[in-house]
């Protein structure tokens, strides 16, 4: 079916909204993405009828508790998981790993190995390394390849020992847009002995994630990457949940996933993430999709991918041609996501975002807290990068306005 893109731009209010009489153009999706208005009904409405506390027998409290159990069982259909137990909700991915790197710290020893990819964002960087320091452990970094952009399995062989303890490593880069082979690094490393933790924030906004087809240990998502409200989300396969010593209360519920949920969560926002997995859902009967939830979650995700890699190539064919400017990541859209940066020989990243905000079109510039990639690939400090990233509710028109933005900022 052809891709229903005006029905897809309708259900995002902030879409529609603009500043001063001038239109937005939202190219800065890689940072945080717009929310449906599915997501923004669910929110009000749990303020309107359900705002209460859970674990009591007030109907309130009654229906925040069914809530929170049917949020948990959409995100396991989404993960790909059928354990509802494996599915933890947090504050963001950074927290919830500096949860985790605490609990697992426990399982390790000095000398022990934990190796890192240089692709990571420093949510899946710092909390390793100050494990690492705290136990005594050796540190490795896993190089990726700069024809490939991607990490290749012959350097993690390269790495992987007796000793190796943990891999911290990265579905798709929030930099260079390059997506990692994570099945077979996976296998890799737990071959030699060693858990997998895996940063899927950006690859969740592009493509669908199937945790027991991967095998990983862990994954952890971002939903105000991928059309929700701010929250973080992680995935442990049950066996190493269990394993773990949580940092909890003492009167707190042993039972997963609650052994890991610190405090009361925040209900309201994820009545909103509910309204998100249903626009999901939405956008699959709208493009002739049917079946149970995952199979709904897959139908949306091709028709997302699809009209994202049609964008992709057009922006890829314009940035190109530009002279003077140097993608940092791959020219094609072989192993990556649509999430694109660039330097140019003559004007400083910063320079040009800003001419491109004050036009309306909404970007990010620096490391972007990928502060190992952008150290790996000698970008100045300071200025790092002009990033770009696409989401499957921009158009065909916007990306030439883009284009055509960023040639006039690029002549000054």
């Amino acid at each position: 079916m052809t891709y229903p893109i005006d029905a897809v731009r309708a259900q995002f209010p902030s879409l529609a909204t603009t500043d001063a009489g001038q239109r937005r153009i939202y190219f800065d999706n890689a940072a945080g993405t717009q929310v449906p208005q599915q997501t923004i009904d669910r929110m009000i409405d749990f303020f309107h009828r359900f705002n209460s506390n859970t674990g009591v027998f007030n109907p309130t409290s009654v229906a925040v508790d069914a809530m929170y159990a049917e949020a948990v069982a959409a995100l396991a259909d989404f993960l790909g998981t059928a354990d509802h137990g494996e599915v933890l909700i947090g504050a963001n991915m950074t927290t919830l790993t500096y949860q985790l790197s605490r609990s697992l710290a426990h399982q390790f020893a000095p000398g022990d190995e934990i190796i890192i990819s240089r692709m990571e964002h420093e949510g899946n960087v710092s909390p390793w390394l100050q494990m690492a320091e705290d136990v005594g452990m050796t540190v490795k970094w896993l190089e990726f390849d700069r024809e490939s952009w991607r990490v290749e399995p012959a350097r993690l062989e390269l790495l992987l020992t007796d000793r190796t303890r943990l891999l911290a490593l990265n579905y798709a880069s929030n930099l260079t847009g390059g997506v990692n082979d994570v099945k077979a690094l996976t296998a890799m490393a737990q071959a030699a002995g060693a858990l997998v933790y895996v940063d899927a924030v950006q690859y969740a906004s592009h493509r669908l994630i199937d945790v027991k087809d991967l095998g990983c240990d862990f994954l952890a998502c971002s939903p105000y990457k991928f059309y929700g409200p701010h929250l973080g989300v992680v995935y442990g396969k049950r066996e190493r949940l269990e394993s773990l010593r949580a940092y909890k209360l003492r009167c707190a519920s042993n039972d997963l996933p609650f052994r890991f949920s610190l405090g009361t969560p925040a209900f309201e926002l994820i009545a909103g993430l509910m309204g998100t997995l249903e626009y999901f859902q939405w956008l699959a009967a709208e493009t002739g999709c049917s079946g149970d939830r995952r199979q709904l979650f897959e139908g949306a995700y091709a028709a997302m991918g699809g009209h994202e890699d049609a964008l992709s190539e057009q922006l890829l064919a314009g940035l190109v041609a530009m002279p003077g400017l140097t993608i940092q990541g791959a020219s094609t859209l072989t192993h990556r996501v649509a999430t694109f940066s660039f330097t140019h020989d003559r004007h400083p990243a910063s320079v040009i975002a800003r001419q491109l905000s004050d036009a309306g079109l909404y970007c990010h510039w620096g490391d972007n807290y990928a502060f190992e990639v952008a150290k790996a690939l000698d970008l100045d400090p300071k200025e790092g990068v002009l990033r770009l990233g696409i989401g499957h509710y921009n158009t065909a028109g916007e990306v030439a306005e883009a284009l055509t933005l960023i040639e006039g900022a690029l002549a000054a």
